[in-house]
């Protein structure tokens, strides 16, 4: 019995110390550089796009590639190839199971390099994002390895390129996901009809498509260049005057020795490509440009001219005023702030109405795709949307840059989604892809918010304190701008919400929750809105709600997956949001989804999540019809903005 009692008081011991875990707040590596590849009179850029060539590893046997060198040739003498398009996801390209294939694919190609490159410049290899996981060699030399998805990365390749020759580049990247990793994942052997086969498991409801998403460029720069510009801004309280303050980081053998005798010259230019104010900052790498009659930033539909932006240009100048670099880039001058109750943009409050997406299309997966992006921005303005949220991963810096220049405000989120399993490996990756978003991001107006998780498991024991170091953390790099997590467990449960600014929570009435009920909507969005903002005394979002919708399904009286059920849903929510914004701390409202995508497969899903206002080819369904009369009617209440001239159609003219 003594033997049996001491069994079970380790075993609670062991138990106890095993959910109280002990997180040190440790430092996680700073990115450098990462500047946009820009052309300027000092630097050149060459795309790498287009079609390379292709190998799928075994998956029993990940590694070989690794083992057998086959980054020391041509990856088609180690196996047969076959074309594979980049920037695009591998997945749905071919016809075969590659859709399905769990660990390493190699790509490589071949390209040339100027002779003039080798002639007093570096050069630099820069990916726009490789998921999930990433090796590159150059002529057979790792040059870079990179981890997390969804965000850049490069290495210096001067001294290894041939120039005036023939170069190969190779690509090694592996696509699985497991507990540690940034999103989490599970790979589990299991028995099939052949024997063993692999299967990668996660939680999260969409596809994990895998390869080269986003553009690879070459670039060049000086010897001595402008490595980084970190740009903040400010507005009289009447917005009437503006100042742009800057700071720059300098790489270069100039830098290193004599970096007292470089000057910073700084230029800004209106629209119309005129000169709006000037600096020199002799001697310092950092300084202030000051306008009278600035046009701020604005979001869509708050004014007339929303999304202004100012192209800065930063010279790099030696002692005896030698041009050394010149970098641009565009500026949008605005404020924000926010309260227990408002969020505020140049010093008027913001309400909040759009959607969460994802980059996800037909064939292309989550492949960079210029057409597409430019669609969905005019649906967004279509149908009268200021925001969206990047769920859940950060997006293509063109996409930031089209936000900037459409007034269309960003929530950046991290790739952390439906986290769990909390420990010190994961909280390093967490902080680190934060780390990365921040840096990449910090720069455009667009991007108002930081969203540090999507549906984490914060009901957990050590949510608390992974989430308190997360929050600090992030404030640290930035104290511009808020902080959220989209929650999806009940406020009774949640431990996460007193380290954010602002409350976001998602929840699906009349769907995942009381299925088809529209009577049990109204009043439970009501209750749960209030009770977030009782407990934390903070701004709060609905950040996601929806139903699925089989586009062409009609039923009447109103049927879950029927376009007329999706309405419905949509005007109950509408009328518990019409009542929670006169309580004055309920801030903005977004659609789950702006447009149906691909997940894993599933009885539950058909061909996907159907919850998109607009279909997988970017076509409304009867929804977008009203969500577009929900925002534009909002505009106009909030921001007096006009209505389009097609929003509403002709009925009849009637006389009494």
């Amino acid at each position: 019995m003594a033997l049996s009692f001491f069994s079970l008081v380790t075993g609670l011991y062991v138990l106890h110390f095993s959910l109280a875990l002990i997180l040190v707040n440790k430092e996680v590596p700073q990115t450098r550089g990462m500047l946009y590849p820009r052309e300027s009179e000092t630097r050149e850029v060459r795309s790498l796009d287009g079609i390379w060539n292709f190998v799928r590893s075994d998956q029993a046997n990940p590694t070989q590639g690794v083992r057998d060198e086959w980054y020391t040739k041509d990856l088609s003498q180690s196996r047969p190839t076959i074309p594979m398009p980049v920037p695009a996801s591998y997945n749905d390209i071919t016809t075969d199971n590659l859709r399905d294939h769990v660990g390493t694919v190699w790509y490589d190609r071949k390209f040339f390099v100027p002779r003039s490159w080798s002639k007093n410049q570096r050069i630099w290899l820069r990916f726009g994002s490789v998921h999930y996981e990433a090796f590159v060699w150059i002529n057979g030399q790792k040059v870079v390895k990179h981890e997390i998805g969804h965000l850049p990365f490069e290495a210096e390749v001067t001294d290894i390129l041939n120039y005036g020759a023939e170069n190969r580049i190779t690509v090694m990247c592996d696509n699985a996901l497991i507990q540690t990793t940034v999103p989490q994942g599970k790979i589990t052997e299991v028995p099939n009809d052949n024997g063993m086969t692999i299967i990668q498991s996660y939680t999260f409801d969409f596809f994990n498509y895998a390869g080269i998403h986003r553009s690879v460029h070459l670039y060049t720069t000086p010897r001595t260049f402008i490595e980084e510009v970190e740009v903040t801004t400010a507005l009289s309280e009447n917005n009437s005057v503006g100042e742009v303050f800057y700071s720059v980081s300098v790489n270069g053998s100039a830098a290193n020795e004599a970096i007292n005798v470089l000057n910073i010259q700084a230029n800004l230019y209106d629209k119309e490509g005129a000169k709006v104010a000037n600096t020199t900052s002799d001697g310092k790498l950092d300084g202030c440009l000051k306008l009278t009659g600035v046009k701020p930033w604005w979001p869509y539909l708050m004014h007339p001219e929303p999304g202004y932006l100012y192209e800065l240009e930063i010279k790099l100048l030696a002692a005896n005023e030698e041009l050394l670099d010149v970098y641009r880039l565009k500026v949008g001058l605005r404020t924000l702030s926010w309260n227990k109750s408002q969020f505020l943009i140049n010093g008027k409050p913001v309400y909040f109405r759009g959607f969460g997406r994802h980059e996800d299309s037909d064939i292309r997966g989550k492949g960079l795709d210029n057409a597409l992006m430019v669609r969905d921005f005019n649906l967004l303005k279509w149908i009268g949307a200021n925001a969206y949220r990047t769920s859940h991963y950060p997006y293509s810096e063109e996409s930031m840059q089209f936000a900037d220049q459409h007034g269309i405000m960003i929530i950046d989120e991290c790739p952390s989604v439906d986290t769990e399993n909390y420990s010190q490996e994961l909280l390093g990756k967490h902080k680190s892809s934060l780390e990365q978003l921040i840096h990449r991001d910090r720069n455009h107006p667009s991007v108002v918010m930081w969203s540090i998780a999507n549906e984490p498991r914060t009901a957990s024991m050590n949510a608390d304190s992974y989430f308190e170091l997360v929050a600090n953390f992030t404030r640290s790099l930035d104290k511009t701008r808020p902080i959220t997590a989209a929650i999806a467990v009940p406020y009774t449960q949640d431990k996460s919400g007193r380290h954010l600014d602002i409350i976001s929570f998602n929840r699906y009435n009349a769907w995942y929750s009381n299925t088809g009920r529209l009577d049990m909507v109204t009043q439970n969005v009501i209750d749960e809105a209030t009770a977030w903002n009782k407990q934390y005394n903070k701004p709060v979002i609905m950040s996601e709600y929806g139903a699925d919708t089989l586009e062409g399904l009609h039923m009447t009286p109103a049927y879950v997956w029927s376009e007329e059920f999706q309405e419905e849903v949509f005007a109950r929510h509408f009328k518990a949001f019409d009542q929670l914004r006169k309580k004055g701390w309920f801030i903005g409202e977004f659609v789950w989804n702006f447009a149906d995508f691909k997940t894993a497969q599933s009885y539950t899903r058909v061909g996907g999540n159907k919850k998109g206002v607009f279909t997988r080819s970017r076509q409304p369904k009867a929804a977008a019809h009203l969500l577009r009369k929900r925002y534009f009617a909002l505009g106009r209440d909030l921001d007096q903005c006009q209505f389009p001239e097609d929003l509403f159609t002709y009925i009849a003219d009637l006389i009494s």
